[in-house]
């Protein structure tokens, strides 16, 4: 299994189906938004590519910080189960499920 960092959020997802992840990173010296939720990956910001292959997170990717928030995902009324974590304390909760 890839265990890039996309990939890993998105194997948490898998196991925490009742969970989103939003995920603010930044790519290439820009800011993106990207929602992580049953094991796929889309940018909020920017296109998504059809190629599930093709990392929504690239390598060198640096994670600023997720927000955990409860499924179904409303943008107008999120409900926030864990906010702005840092990925050192995400790292924490991928081990607990396995990742």
């Amino acid at each position: 299994m890839n265990n890039s960092i996309g990939k890993r959020l998105e194997q948490y997802t898998v196991k925490r189906p009742q969970e989103v992840l939003l995920v603010t990173v930044e790519i290439a010296d820009e800011q993106d938004k990207v929602a992580v939720f049953k094991g796929f990956s889309s940018s909020l910001m920017r296109p998504t590519a059809f190629d599930a292959d093709v990392p929504v997170i690239p390598e060198g990717a640096i994670i600023l910080s997720i927000d955990r928030i409860r499924s179904p995902y409303n943008p107008e009324a999120p409900r926030y189960i864990q906010r702005a974590i840092s990925w050192e304390a995400m790292q924490d909760l991928l081990l607990e499920v396995g990742v």
